[in-house]
C-alpha cells in the first residue's frame, strides 16, 4: 500500500487516479446512481493511501461526475453533472488569458447564428413556450429594478438541441455579460432604449425560429450580434473580458453558498481567491500570501483551506509551496484543465457526430478565412512554408500512418492558432479532444496510405489558396476537405 509522503506526488497521483475514475464512468456509460465500489475497495483497487483516494474522490466530486456517500450501502456513486465546473474551468483560462471584446464578439458572430437556424429546424412546442417566457420576462422588466439578466441567447442554443454549441454559446455569455456590466451609458434613458432595442431583435428571432425559417433566423441573429457589437465598442471603457489587470464584474469563477458543506465552503473559497488573483494583474510566481496569513483573512478551518488550495492547484492557479520564503504563489493556467473537464461534460450530454462536425466546421471554415486575411504577416507565411507536405506514393508503416493522423490535427491546430481568436482556438482544441476520446475508446481502424495521400494533398491545396490570398477558395476546399477527411475524426 502506498504511502505518497511526497505532497507534489501525491497531488499528482490523486489527479491520475480521478481521470482514471472519471474514464471508467464514461466506459460504462454514465449510469447515474450506480456505485463505483467502497472506499476501502478503491483504495485496495488502486493501490494507495486513504489519504490520497480522498483527494482523488475530492477531485471528481468538484466534477460533479460522482459522490461519495458514507454509511451502509454507501461507496462513491456516479451523478448527473451539470455545466457549472465545465463553464467556470474554461472562464478561469480565458481570465488569464485576458479575452478581447473583439475575440469574444467574433466568436458569437460565429456560433450564435448557427444555433439559430438550427433552432429553427429543431425546435418544439415546449421550446416554443421556453423562449416566449424569456420575452414576457423581458417586456415586464421596469427601470429602477434590476437588470434582466440575459437568458435568451442560452434558451435558444437550448432549442438547437446541440449540447457543444449550448455549452460554447453558455461560456461567450458570461464574457459577455462581463462586459456588459463594465460598459456605462450616458443616462438611464439610453439604457432602457438599448434593452428595448434588444428585446426588439430577440422577438424577430423567436418568430423567424417558431416559423420554422432558418436562413431568415440566421440573418437576424448575425444582425442582432453585429448590434451588440457595435454598442458594446462604444461603451465599454476598453481592455479585456477579466483578464490581466482587469476586474471582471462577477468575475466569480465557482459559485455556491457559503457553509452548507466543507466542500461548498472551499469551493467558495477558492473562488475568491481567483478573483483576487485576477485583479492583482495575475503575477504569476508571486506568493499570494502564506498559509497561516490565508487563515486569518478568510478565517476559515485549515481542512476547508486546503481543499480550496486543491482546486486551485487543479486549475494552475495557484500552487502551494512549503518552507521559508513559500505561500500560496500565483501559477500559469494551462488550456489542457480547462479542456479536460469541459470535454468530461460533454462526454455525459453524448454529442453526436453531426452536432460536433457542425460546430467544428463552422469554427475551421471562420479560422481559414481569416489566415487569408492575415497571410502578409510573417507568421502565417512561415506556416505556408513549414506545412507544405512532400509524400511518396509507396504505402508506409503503419507509424508512418500514426504519424500522419496526428499532423492532420496539427493542421488545423496551426490554423486556429494563426487566426488569432483565443476562444474560437480553444473551442477548437475542446473538439478535437472529444474527437481523441472517440478514437481511443473505440479502437477504430486507421486510415489507409492513399487515405493520408489525399489529405495531405488537400491541405497543399488550402496552402495554396491562403498563400494566393483567394478566400472563397480556400473556404470550399477547407469544407471539402472537412467533408472528406470525416472517417478521420469521426
Amino acid at each position: 500500500m502506498s504511502t505518497e509522503p511526497d505532497s507534489g506526488r501525491s497531488t499528482k497521483l490523486a489527479s491520475t487516479i480521478a481521470r482514471d475514475i472519471e474514464a471508467d464512468i464514461v466506459r460504462r456509460g454514465w449510469p447515474i446512481g450506480e456505485s463505483l465500489g467502497s472506499e476501502r475497495a478503491l483504495q485496495e483497487h488502486f493501490s494507495v493511501s486513504r489519504s490520497v483516494l480522498r483527494e482523488a474522490v475530492r477531485l471528481v466530486e468538484h466534477h460533479q461526475v460522482a459522490r461519495m456517500r458514507r454509511g451502509p450501502n454507501g461507496g462513491l456513486l456516479v451523478c448527473e453533472p451539470d455545466a457549472g465546473p465545465a463553464t467556470r474551468a474554461v472562464v478561469i483560462y480565458l481570465e488569464y488569458l485576458g479575452t478581447t471584446l473583439g475575440d469574444l464578439l467574433n466568436a458569437r458572430l460565429v456560433l450564435e447564428p448557427l444555433a439559430a437556424s438550427l433552432a429553427a429546424e429543431r425546435i418544439d412546442e415546449s421550446g416554443i413556450d421556453r423562449l416566449r417566457a424569456v420575452l414576457r420576462a423581458e417586456q415586464q422588466w421596469q427601470p429602477g429594478l434590476p437588470a434582466p439578466r440575459d437568458e435568451f441567447h442560452i434558451a435558444l442554443a437550448e432549442q438547437s438541441k446541440n449540447p457543444v454549441l449550448q455549452l460554447f454559446i453558455d461560456v461567450l455569455m458570461r464574457l459577455t455579460t462581463r462586459y456588459a456590466l463594465q460598459s456605462q451609458t450616458d443616462s438611464a434613458r439610453e439604457a432602457v432604449e438599448a434593452l428595448d432595442y434588444m428585446h426588439i431583435d430577440h422577438s424577430e428571432i423567436v418568430a423567424a425560429v417558431t416559423a420554422g425559417d432558418a436562413a431568415r433566423a440566421k440573418t437576424l441573429s448575425e444582425r442582432h450580434v453585429e448590434a451588440v457589437t457595435g454598442w458594446l465598442q462604444d461603451h465599454h471603457p476598453g481592455g479585456s473580458a477579466g483578464g490581466r489587470g482587469t476586474r471582471a464584474a462577477g468575475g466569480r469563477w465557482a459559485a455556491g453558498p457559503r457553509g452548507a458543506s466543507r466542500g461548498k465552503l472551499a469551493e467558495v473559497l477558492a473562488a475568491d481567491i481567483g478573483d483576487e488573483i485576477a485583479a492583482g494583474g495575475w503575477q504569476v510566481g508571486s506568493v499570494f500570501g502564506t498559509e497561516t496569513a490565508l487563515l486569518e483573512r478568510y478565517r476559515v478551518s485549515r481542512a476547508v483551506l486546503r481543499e480550496a488550495v486543491r482546486l486551485l492547484e487543479f486549475h494552475s492557479v495557484a500552487q502551494m509551496r512549503r518552507g521559508p520564503g513559500g505561500g500560496l504563489v500565483v501559477a500559469e493556467p494551462q488550456a489542457q484543465a480547462s479542456i479536460d473537464t469541459i470535454a468530461l461534460y460533454l462526454q455525459y450530454r453524448k454529442p453526436n457526430r453531426e452536432d460536433l462536425r457542425c460546430v467544428r466546421d463552422a469554427i475551421e471554415i471562420d479560422n481559414v478565412a481569416k489566415v487569408v486575411k492575415r497571410r502578409a504577416e510573417s507568421q502565417v507565411a512561415t506556416f505556408l512554408e513549414t506545412h507544405r507536405p512532400a509524400l511518396g506514393d509507396h504505402p508506409r508503416t503503419a507509424d508512418d500512418v500514426r504519424k500522419a493522423t496526428t499532423e492532420e490535427f496539427r493542421f488545423h491546430f496551426g490554423l486556429a492558432e494563426l487566426s488569432g481568436n483565443a476562444l474560437l482556438d480553444l473551442f477548437l482544441r475542446i473538439i478535437i479532444e472529444l474527437f481523441r476520446r472517440h478514437w481511443s475508446s473505440t479502437g477504430q481502424a486507421l486510415p489507409t496510405w492513399d487515405d493520408v495521400v489525399a489529405v495531405e494533398h488537400a491541405h497543399l491545396r488550402i496552402l495554396e489558396a491562403i498563400a494566393a490570398g483567394d478566400d472563397s477558395l480556400a473556404r470550399y476546399r477547407t469544407r471539402r476537405h472537412l467533408d472528406a477527411a470525416a472517417s478521420w475524426w469521426l
